[in-house]
């Protein structure tokens, strides 16, 4: 918003309003507060992460950019073309990374952190990763700088910065993971108890009695010696010493399938892909009716925002019109009967041109089919479907005769 003279013509000296309350937010320095390294650790050792993660970066990654043209806004960088800025987006973004490498970096920094950071040093695009960069909040307008390490500083016009949705932060976003955190921690733990139980084989199957004190030396032979006969490694179950008259009334009553914690790992595998957006259904094995339905919906929900958040953050830096090319992804695409009926009726209609049809539907174009058919009506004119009856200077045979 600009300011005007009272005789109604712009003022030389234009000035942007400001907001007044930047000055008073608390936040002047934001870092990363994730515990990246749990995040890290579920990811590398929990099965579902690990597919749940992969899926979003991977199919995220794999969507073109469509450039445009220029945006009603001024971008940040000035004089770029668009054939460059289609290139840095969809082919080669830097002189090291192919494009689609350089998406899944940024979408798992998206993921694990809820931030990317991009740096563009006036010709290429460099991913940063989002845990080592610090937002340095402006007393008057948005940011100050962005540090990377504490070590290198960048200016507001060299970073694209793309924030996942935060209540309490204004410069960071917060990971879709995080919700998950005690749960992922949950499943760690059911993991590495039965590693415990299986390796030390916990649950001992003999019990060795001896009316008479025995020292710790003989303890540790008989143990060492049944070891070494029955291997518990193997399979074999340690023995359990009771000396001194020490009777043992229940043994255990944990069994192997209790100990498996099948139904809360389940349990807890849905939460962490209900907080992730991915349809569970889509993990699951067998042939199941509501597939197709269910990969729309984590397309539409959850791959597509995604993907958005980026091209907006991009669209303001480079100032094109960008959009996401869904063509190619089947779980967008109508069934090819319901496509060829819908294309059928488009046509006939006279809304697009047989030609345009085919392109759709992925056919070469034919000769003669690049005009717009006039849809037939029988209740009055082909050329002119208002006119009602007979076309306007078109005799009956009949009345001909009569005349004559």
């Amino acid at each position: 918003m600009a300011w005007y003279n009272p005789f109604g013509r712009k003022s030389s000296r234009t000035e942007e309003k400001l907001n007044p309350a930047q000055q008073y937010y608390t936040e002047k320095t934001s870092t990363s507060r994730e515990p990246i390294i749990k995040y890290e650790q579920a990811y590398e050792q929990l099965e579902i992460v690990n597919r749940a993660v992969n899926m979003i970066v991977d199919d995220a990654a794999e969507i073109p950019t469509l450039v445009g043209g220029p945006h009603r806004g001024s971008g940040v960088v000035k004089g770029i073309k668009r054939s460059k800025v289609s290139l840095l987006l969809n082919q080669e973004p830097n002189p090291f990374q192919d494009i689609n490498t350089f998406k899944r970096n940024l979408m798992i920094d998206f993921l694990l952190d809820g931030n990317m950071f991009i740096y563009y040093d006036g010709a290429h695009l460099y991913h940063l990763p989002a845990d080592k960069v610090t937002i340095h909040a402006d007393s008057d307008t948005y940011v100050e700088k962005y540090t990377f390490d504490n070590k290198i500083t960048y200016s507001p016009s060299e970073i694209v910065h793309i924030k996942e949705n935060s209540f309490y932060s204004l410069y960071r976003g917060v990971p879709r993971l995080k919700p998950a955190l005690k749960t992922m921690q949950l499943m760690l733990k059911m993991k590495s108890f039965q590693d415990n139980f299986f390796k030390n084989g916990a649950v001992p199957g003999l019990v060795l009695k001896s009316p008479n004190t025995l020292s710790e030396k003989i303890k540790e032979r008989m143990m060492l010696s049944w070891q070494t006969r029955y291997q518990p490694e193997a399979g074999g179950r340690r023995p359990l010493i009771l000396d001194g008259g020490i009777e043992v009334d229940s043994l255990s009553n944990i069994n192997f399938k209790e100990l498996d914690f099948q139904n809360a790992i389940a349990e807890n595998e849905k939460i962490i892909l209900k907080a992730l957006g991915v349809p569970p259904i889509l993990l699951d094995s067998g042939n199941n009716a509501n597939i197709r339905p269910n990969m729309r919906m984590y397309y539409l929900e959850t791959i597509l925002p995604i993907v958005r958040k980026l091209n907006f953050a991009l669209e303001r830096f480079f100032g094109f019109d960008l959009a996401e090319d869904i063509t190619e992804i089947p779980a967008l695409q109508p069934e090819l009967r319901d496509a060829s009926a819908y294309y059928s009726s488009l046509v006939n209609g006279g809304i697009i041109t047989p030609n345009e049809a085919r392109d759709r539907l992925g056919f070469e174009p034919v000769e003669g089919a690049e005009e717009i058919r006039v849809p037939a009506n029988i209740a009055g004119s082909a050329s002119n479907p208002d006119q009602g009856g007979r076309p306007e200077g078109e005799e009956d045979s009949g009345e001909q005769a009569t005349d004559s």
